[in-house]
C-alpha cells in the first residue's frame, strides 16, 4: 500500500472520545464525498468510494452515533483493472434526516427545510471536533505523498467556499494551508514537512507521524552530509587549484631567473612549497623558521605569484 493508504487505514480505526466528535467526522465525510438526493420528499444519503477504509469508517460512525444499520453494496468495475466500488446508503428518510440535521447539513428555517453543504459552525465548535472533522475530510478526499519523494498533503473539493472554510479550520491549529484551483476543483494543500507532521498529529495518525518523522530525519541527515561533503569538496578543490597555481608560478620563476633572485623570505617560502606541494598554509607556516601564521604564508605566496606575473609580462622584477 501507498503511504497515503496507510494513513487512511490508521485513521479509519481512530475514533473521537465523544458523540459530538463522531458527528463532526460524519459531517466531513458527507460534505466531502456524499451524494444527497431528494425524490418525492424522500431524502437519501449515498457515500460511494473505491476506498474500503472510508466505507468502513462511515458505516461504523453511523452505528456508533445513531445506531443505524446502513445498507452496504459492493460493485466491481466493468474492467478488471478497476478497483471495487463501495457504496454505503441510507434508505430510510427518517434516518437520513436525523443524520443531516445532526451534522448541520439540513437546517430548518421558518418552517421550511434548507440543505446546506457548508460547514456548520456548531459542528466544529470544540478543538476535538475540529480534529475529527479534519480527519474525516482527509479520509474522504485527502491524500499525502510518499515522504521519501516529496512533502505534499492535500484535500480536494469542488466548492471554493467550502475549501475556504476547511482551510480556516486547518489553519486554526497554527498551520499555513493554501488553496489552488486545479481543473474544475479546488485543492487545499500543505507542502512544508513540519506542518504536514503537525497535521498528522492533529488527525491523530500517530503511527504514520512516527514513520513520516523517521523519513524526515533520515532525509535531513543525508542532506546535511551531502552539503558538508560538497562544501569540503569545494574547499579541497579550491585549495588544490591554489596549490597547483603556486607551484606553476614558483617553477616558472625558477626556470626563467632562478629562485635565488627572490628575497630570502620569498626564496625560503618557494623552496618549502616545492618540497611540500600538498601541505596546507598552516603546515607550511610551521616549516618556516621562525614560524609564520597562515596569513603570513598566504601573503608570501601571493607575492611570489605577483612576481611570476611580472616576469611573464617581461618586466623582470624579483624584489620583495
Amino acid at each position: 500500500m501507498s503511504f497515503s493508504s496507510n494513513v487512511k487505514q490508521e485513521l479509519s480505526l481512530r475514533f473521537g472520545n465523544a458523540r459530538h466528535c463522531y458527528i463532526a467526522e460524519l459531517a466531513a465525510i458527507i460534505n466531502m464525498c456524499g451524494d444527497i438526493t431528494i425524490f418525492h420528499h424522500k431524502i437519501c444519503i449515498k457515500i460511494q468510494t473505491e476506498n474500503a477504509f472510508i466505507a468502513r469508517k462511515y458505516f461504523t460512525l453511523l452505528q456508533k452515533t445513531f445506531n443505524i444499520r446502513s445498507e452496504v453494496s459492493i460493485r466491481t468495475g466493468f474492467q478488471q483493472k478497476k478497483n471495487a466500488t463501495y457504496t454505503v446508503m441510507l434508505r430510510d428518510t427518517s434516518d437520513n434526516e436525523k443524520v443531516l440535521m445532526a451534522t448541520g447539513i439540513l437546517l430548518h428555517y421558518d418552517g421550511r427545510s434548507v440543505m446546506d453543504n457548508k460547514i456548520y459552525p456548531v459542528t466544529v465548535n470544540s478543538i476535538c471536533c475540529r480534529r475529527a472533522y479534519i480527519r474525516g475530510a482527509f479520509l474522504a478526499a485527502g491524500s499525502i505523498s510518499d515522504p521519501e519523494k516529496n512533502y505534499h498533503l492535500e484535500f480536494v473539493h469542488s466548492s471554493l467556499e467550502y475549501c475556504n472554510q476547511l482551510k480556516e479550520i486547518i489553519n486554526s491549529f497554527g498551520l499555513d494551508a493554501k488553496i489552488v484551483e486545479r481543473k474544475e476543483h479546488f485543492v487545499i494543500y500543505i507542502k512544508e514537512g513540519e506542518q504536514i507532521a503537525d497535521l498528522l498529529n492533529i488527525m491523530e495518525a500517530h503511527v504514520a507521524l512516527l514513520q513520516f518523522e523517521n523519513v524526515r530525519v533520515l532525509k535531513d541527515m543525508r542532506n546535511n552530509v551531502n552539503r558538508k561533503v560538497n562544501c569540503e569538496t569545494a574547499n579541497l578543490n579550491k585549495t588544490v587549484n591554489a596549490s597547483v597555481k603556486q607551484l606553476e608560478d614558483i617553477m616558472y620563476i625558477q626556470k626563467k631567473v632562478g629562485l635565488h633572485q627572490l628575497s630570502p623570505p620569498l626564496e625560503e617560502m618557494a623552496r618549502i612549497r616545492l618540497q611540500y606541494p600538498e601541505a596546507s598554509l598552516k603546515e607550511l607556516g610551521t616549516l618556516i623558521v621562525p614560524n609564520v601564521g597562515k596569513s603570513g604564508v598566504n601573503h608570501r605566496l601571493r607575492k611570489i605569484s605577483s612576481i611570476a606575473e611580472t616576469i611573464r609580462e617581461g618586466k623582470g622584477d624579483c624584489d620583495d
